[in-house]
């Protein structure tokens, strides 16, 4: 806030041409020289008066002073008191009174999205799937109960005890064997499959069944254990 107003009065005391001269002032000498030299070619009607040689001369003699690194004299210093009245004084004053490090650290604060975890993933697709609250449960209890890598490697009848005991909800196996096909349709593809052979199968049939691979499930189902030896 207090730079915008000193922007801005000081704006209001610069008259257009000295406005100008600061622009200038921000271009390298040498590029100055040839600006200079291009708008005279390009506009005939211009001419380097006297006055205009003067000017030009004053800047490129305070654009290598500054170069220089050579202080300026302290009566050229900006006085801030010229530039600011007595209610910018008093609103600037209250406004560091009432600093706050608080309140700077919490604007700095950027807040940093937290990854989903794989079973969060997974409870986010049950929810957009139909069932009642019966059936939710059980769901939910199979999906905390598989490994993070994906495998369901509980027994069934474990989960059963699972349910009775901290959901108490009495199901049987094959309530669960069916909740178990539609949490093996989430992604990703194998997800909830009990060993390697149901997950490549659940992998395959996610698959267009085209000839081969109608073979490949047809290998992996029926000939798993002479595809993993190998015994083509």
């Amino acid at each position: 806030m207090l730079n915008q107003k000193l922007s801005q009065k000081l704006l209001q005391k610069l008259s257009p041409q000295q406005i100008q001269l600061m622009k200038l002032l921000q271009i390298p000498t040498d590029q100055l020289e040839q600006r200079i030299k291009e708008e005279l070619e390009a506009n005939p009607a211009l001419e380097e008066s006297a006055e205009f040689e003067q000017e030009t001369d004053d800047i490129f003699q305070d654009k290598e002073e500054k170069e220089e690194g050579e202080d300026s004299d302290t009566s050229d210093e900006l006085d801030l008191s010229e530039y600011l009245d007595d209610d910018d004084y008093a609103d600037y004053k209250t406004q560091g009174d009432s600093y706050n490090p608080d309140d700077e650290e919490e604007s700095r604060t950027i807040p940093i999205p937290v990854a989903e975890s794989f079973h969060e993933n997974l409870i986010k697709q049950l929810g957009m799937v139909q069932m009642d609250d019966r059936e939710r449960a059980i769901a939910r209890q199979l999906i905390g109960s598989i490994d993070d890598d994906g495998y369901l490697r509980r027994e069934i009848a474990a989960i059963v005890d699972d349910l009775a005991f901290s959901q108490n909800v009495m199901a049987t196996e094959e309530e669960i064997l069916e909740l178990l096909d539609v949490v093996q349709g989430f992604d990703p593809p194998g997800v909830g499959a009990r060993d390697l052979r149901e997950c490549l199968l659940l992998q395959l049939e996610r698959r267009l069944h085209t000839k081969t691979v109608n073979e490949a499930i047809t290998v992996v189902d029926e000939y798993f254990e002479e595809f993993t030896k190998k015994h083509y």
